[in-house]
C-alpha cells in the first residue's frame, strides 16, 4: 500500500475520488480502495491546479511527509490555477 499525502485526511481523498478528481494510468478512479503500485502514473485536480505524479514505491505504514514525498515524483509541471492564468494572460496583454 502506498501511503503519500495528497490531502490531509481520508474524508477528503474520498470525496476528490467521488468528484471525478483522481485519475490512475488516465482512468478514472471509482473507488477509495484502489491498488497502486510502482510505475502508475496518479492525475489529482486539487485546488484549482492538476498534479500528475508517478508512484516510485510503497510503504508498509503510514511515515512523515517527508518520506510520503519519496514514494513519487512529479510527471510534469503543475498546471496553474485559473487564476494564475488570468494573471497571466493579462501581463501578455499589458
Amino acid at each position: 500500500m502506498v501511503y503519500a499525502r495528497f490531502v490531509k485526511h481520508r474524508a477528503k481523498a474520498q470525496a476528490l475520488i467521488e468528484e471525478g478528481a483522481v485519475r490512475l494510468n488516465r482512468v478514472r478512479v471509482e473507488k477509495p480502495a484502489q491498488v497502486v503500485k510502482p510505475d502508475d502514473v496518479l492525475t489529482i485536480a486539487l485546488g484549482g491546479s492538476v498534479r500528475v505524479v508517478k508512484v516510485l514505491g510503497a510503504t508498509e505504514r503510514r511515515g512523515s511527509a517527508s518520506v510520503a514525498t519519496q514514494l513519487y515524483a512529479e510527471v510534469g509541471p503543475t498546471h496553474a490555477s485559473a487564476a494564475e492564468k488570468q494573471d497571466a494572460s493579462a501581463n501578455i496583454l499589458c
